[in-house]
Parts: structure tokens; C-alpha cells; sequence
């Protein structure tokens, strides 16, 4: 897609959320078990593999959280995975989040992984994750089912922010995949970037890679690349 083209994209997505958001930043002092966001991404990367064929998108996400600990939620994207697959990516999961110290969480989940198009790919995974001074965690995944394939997969994942001036934040990460033959060679990803936020608004820009039996995977679509997201939510 050129440059100009992008740019469009990317700017429609979070202008026609702009009504919203000044309601919301008006709102704002009122508490909410509600939390939302609306982004526009110039590429959906997971786990270091683009899963728009490098095309932007748009994304959305709206959870409820109990003071319990409990939640539950969904989250949405736009994918490609080439012709006559899935347009569209659709997540349910429900979780349980506890501070186990003042400086420690353990929050839990099982995510559905869902494409309305293509039912045969859907998936469970399991989630596990601890943070640690609410800057460092790590991060625990296990499928059974990994893409609806019948095979396990599996995830661990470290990751960190630091603030920096000008309110910046220095975020980067590296996880480890572990896939099934079928899937290919076990393969390393990374990410480094910085983001910083206006309020309800925030703009992240962000570099993902994977090691090279990643792209012996994948192929282009786990080349290292740079990610502009902009979004906006509470």
C-alpha cells in the first residue's frame, strides 16, 4: 500500500472515533467496569507474523471487569491470510486478575481465537501472566488446538517499559514459540519500540522481527518490520 494511501487509513479509523472519545475524556472521572479501545495499525503482527499480508487494519476491544478479579471480554481485527480465507478475526476470553504482593499480579485467561469465515481455524489458548512493578512480566501460552490443527503449541514471553522523557515510554519484548511439525521449526520474536499518550489517545511506533527459522516459516510475512499504531480508549 503507498505511504499516502496508509496514512489515510490509518487517520480515518481513529477520526471517526473522535465523538466517542470526547465523551468519554468527559467522563472520565466517573469510575467504569468498562474498558475500551478503538486502534488503526499499519500491520497486525502477532507473535512476530503479519496477519494482514502487511496491510493496515483496524481494531477494537471492550472488556468488563469485576472487583473481583473476574473478567470478560472481546477483541476484534481485520486479517488476511490470503484468498478465500478469513477478513476478520474475533476474540471472546474470560480471565481472573489477583495481586499476589504491592508489586506483583498473576492474571489468567482462556482466549477464544475465532474467524467467522473459516470456523475450521478456531482455537482456544490458555494465558498466564505475571507482572512484576507494574514495568517487567512474563508471559505463558498453551494451545491444544493451535489454529485448529489438533496440535499443541506453545508460548513463553518476556517483556518490559520504561519511561523515558518528554513522557515517553521504551517498551520491548522477545518470546519464545514452540510449534507443532506441521507448523514448522520453533522460532524466536522480538519487538522494540516507544509510544506515548495524549490523554484518551495514544501513538506507538514499533519494531518486530522473528529469528530465521521464523522466516523459514512464514516467509515475508515474518520479516523484521516497523509498526505505526494509533489508538484511542481508556
Amino acid at each position: 500500500m503507498k505511504p499516502s494511501k496508509l496514512a489515510v487509513s490509518l487517520a480515518a479509523v481513529v477520526l471517526s472515533v473522535l465523538p466517542f472519545a470526547v465523551f468519554a475524556q468527559e467522563a472520565e472521572e466517573e469510575s467504569s467496569p468498562l474498558t475500551w479501545s478503538v486502534a488503526a495499525v499499519s500491520d497486525y503482527v502477532w507473535r512476530g507474523v503479519s496477519q494482514t499480508d502487511e496491510d493496515p487494519t483496524a481494531q477494537a476491544g471492550l472488556t468488563y471487569s469485576h472487583s473481583s478479579g473476574f473478567y470478560v471480554g472481546t477483541w476484534a481485527s481485520g486479517v488476511d491470510f490470503g484468498p478465500g480465507d478469513p477478513s476478520v478475526e474475533v476474540d471472546g476470553f474470560i480471565g481472573y486478575s489477583i495481586d499476589l504482593s504491592p508489586d506483583t499480579n498473576f492474571d489468567v485467561m482462556i482466549n477464544r481465537y475465532m474467524y467467522p469465515d473459516a470456523g475450521g481455524l478456531n482455537f482456544n489458548e490458555l494465558i498466564g501472566k505475571f507482572t512484576f512493578f507494574d514495568a517487567y512480566s512474563v508471559t505463558m501460552a498453551f494451545s491444544d488446538d493451535f489454529g485448529g490443527s489438533d496440535t499443541n503449541a506453545y508460548y513463553v514471553a518476556g517483556a518490559g517499559s520504561w519511561g523515558l522523557p518528554g513522557d515517553f515510554s521504551l517498551n520491548a519484548g522477545v518470546g519464545y514459540n514452540s510449534l507443532a511439525d506441521s507448523y514448522g521449526e520453533d522460532y524466536v520474536d522480538y519487538n522494540i519500540g516507544v509510544s506515548r499518550s495524549w490523554g484518551l489517545f495514544t501513538a506507538a511506533l514499533g519494531y518486530y522481527g522473528t529469528d530465521g527459522n521464523g522466516t523459514d516459516n512464514f516467509g515475508d510475512l515474518a520479516d523484521d518490520r516497523v509498526v505505526l499504531t494509533l489508538s484511542v480508549g481508556n
